[in-house]
């Protein structure tokens, strides 16, 4: 279905958080979905995966993650410059005020005349790791991470001790995880370390590894690999599907 894009500014407590708002074209309650992106923010990959979703019939918000940190609007580039100013952020927020942009997000949602009332989560690298955390809100029916960094070592936010991986059995709904077997940002014993809380904590999820680097869905740069990406994709959507729609 054809679709409709806009920008709003959520209000959260560190700040007005720039939003990109996609929804289909067509008049119906829809379910929400918020979009966490990578460390360089609303790019080029992200607007179009936001799009994708929001073409398979849901409302998808996709916030400025470091919003309090760099100007309204920025996208990092590609880049070693854009990486390095990515990883910087990362670790100059506060844990509590990624949180509390989730909650705007989802708040956001629920509160749209169009809302369906049943809202999901998704991410890629830190965005990943976002969903992860967002999911710990109990409205949260389904989240799906993407190749999520930083929670086998529990360095997201300043401090860099998130403890998201202690919080694991907070999370209600059903996850998915996704990751590429040669991302070494991620390794077999961080990825190993994540599917053992998992289990012990009696999580519902599902967990597919893939031949891939990292960034391996991003549509842009040499480690895309589109047939992985198509394939995933449908294995997130086949989960919204299945638990918002």
């Amino acid at each position: 279905m054809t679709i409709t894009e806009e920008t709003v500014s959520l209000p959260t407590p560190t700040g007005e958080m720039r939003t990109l708002v996609s929804r289909p074209a067509s008049v119906g309650n829809r379910p929400g979905i918020v979009l966490f992106s990578e460390i360089f923010q609303i790019t080029g990959p992200i607007r179009r995966t936001a799009a994708w979703l929001a073409g398979h019939g849901y409302t998808v918000v996709t916030p400025e993650i470091y919003h309090e940190l760099e100007p309204a609007g920025a996208v990092l580039p590609y880049d070693q410059a854009g990486a390095e100013k990515g990883n910087a952020d990362k670790v100059a927020k506060e844990i509590s005020s990624y949180d509390a942009d989730a909650r705007a997000a989802l708040d956001y949602l629920s509160a749209r005349p169009d809302a369906s009332g049943r809202l999901g989560v998704m991410g890629i690298c830190i965005g990943g790791h976002l969903a992860f955390r967002a999911a710990m809100n109990p409205d949260v029916r389904a989240a799906v991470c993407f190749y999520a960094t930083d929670i086998h070592k529990g360095s997201l936010g300043k401090g860099m001790n998130d403890g998201s991986l202690a919080r694991t059995g907070e999370i209600r709904g059903e996850l998915l995880h996704i990751w590429g077997r040669q991302d070494p940002h991620v390794p077999l014993d961080g990825r190993n370390l994540i599917h053992a809380k998992l289990e012990e904590v009696g999580a519902n999820f599902q967990w597919v590894e893939v031949n891939a680097q990292h960034a391996f869905l991003r549509d842009e740069g040499p480690r895309y690999d589109p047939e992985l990406a198509r394939a995933c994709l449908g294995f997130a959507l086949d989960l919204f599907h299945r638990t918002l729609s």
